[in-house]
């Protein structure tokens, strides 16, 4: 059985694919204004789920000091930075871009409970504070009448942002990539999957536990950082979508899932097999680690060959080996795979070329 330990996996870097990922921003008309709302109701609104904190690795992280610091603030009236909520155009939400970290502090002092590292759920005590303090060691309950209405009538400011224009809520990418400016920034996966959860992203995370997947990548452990995820949409996206690919790649990748969201039913049943039969195939074919041409996985080979096998499943010729060598050292196709390699007419070569020198 694979044990799905985090792990790195290495991909070759290659200057067109890191361009690719710190392009700008296409146009889109955003409207945004400022909310005021009370922690009272900014409490409530975490509690009915009508603001929602979308699950991704970085859960509650603030240590017990910063908590407390955080309701010291609000209890003295200094001034505590906005957060920034996004609606969701289909349930009307609000989607926590940036603040979840100060949202849940005021959600969990209220209860009564402060969640600490490994899932611990500990008193929630103001007990970082001096011992001088009126506050020191108090619970919410604890406090006077007064200072839990001075609490619960405290204002914090929120950037309510709404995208109008394309609708298909794919601006949150972006904001949610610029805002993402503490501690060690998400990727580009790990930002998908905190926005775009549904039945879709759910496949993908099932996907990624493939053993003949792991083993085609080369790596029997899940990456840390949803590089293997990624890899997993950028085949399905192109598979379904690449002939209508637009550069740039990662905005590509964003509208797709974006789109598919929530399908179900029999959607998702063909990308599931599709994809495992795949790997299936490709692994039986050319064994463990095809992607790797140089050092390291190559992401461009790695799309040209996984969709040149998908769309031959049924017809793989028996020296599919052989052909196989002479596509990674065909000079066409390895420009294809080290240059330009997002740009959308060296996408439809290489494409081509793996597709024809593989299967014709």
């Amino acid at each position: 059985m694979v044990d799905y330990k985090q792990s790195n996996l290495s991909i070759e870097k290659i200057e067109s694919e890191e361009e690719d990922s710190h392009i700008t921003l296409p146009d889109y008309l955003i409207f945004s204004y400022p909310a005021d709302f009370t922690l009272e109701i900014l409490a409530n609104k975490m509690n009915s789920g009508d603001i929602e904190v979308r699950p991704f690795q970085r859960e509650y992280v603030w240590k017990p000091y910063q908590a407390t610091r955080l309701i010291e603030s609000f209890l003295v009236g200094l001034p505590v930075p906005p957060i920034f909520l996004y609606t969701d155009a289909v349930s009307q939400k609000f989607n926590v871009i940036d603040g979840q970290q100060r949202l849940r502090t005021i959600q969990f002092f209220i209860e009564g409970h402060l969640l600490e590292q490994k899932g611990k759920s500990t008193v929630f005590r103001l007990k970082e504070l001096s011992p001088r303090s009126k506050w020191y060691n108090k619970t919410y309950q604890e406090l006077s009448g007064e200072d839990k209405r001075k609490l619960l009538n405290t204002v914090l400011r929120a950037i309510v942002v709404k995208q109008v224009d394309p609708k298909d809520d794919t601006s949150i990418y972006h904001i949610f990539e610029r805002l993402n400016t503490g501690g060690t920034l998400l990727t580009n996966q790990e930002i998908r999957n905190s926005i775009f959860q549904g039945p879709f992203n759910d496949l993908l995370l099932k996907l990624n536990k493939n053993e003949k997947w792991r083993l085609l990548i080369g790596k029997p452990t899940k990456d840390s950082r949803q590089k293997d995820v990624e890899l997993i949409l950028r085949f399905i996206s192109l598979f379904y979508k690449g002939d209508v690919y637009e550069k740039p790649l990662k905005d590509f990748m964003t509208r797709f899932m974006s789109r598919n969201r929530f399908s179900s039913g029999e959607f998702l049943n063909e990308v599931e097999f599709i994809f495992n039969k795949t790997c299936d195939i490709l692994y039986s074919s050319l064994e463990s680690k095809p992607f790797t041409i140089k050092s390291g996985l190559n992401p461009a080979a790695f799309d040209s060959i996984m969709v040149a096998f998908a769309k031959n499943l049924d017809s793989v010729p028996s020296d599919v080996k052989d052909r196989y060598r002479q596509l990674i050292i065909n000079g066409e196709y390895i420009a294809a795979i080290r240059n330009a390699t997002t740009d959308e007419i060296t996408m439809k070569n290489r494409m081509n070329l793996a597709n024809e020198i593989l299967f014709h």
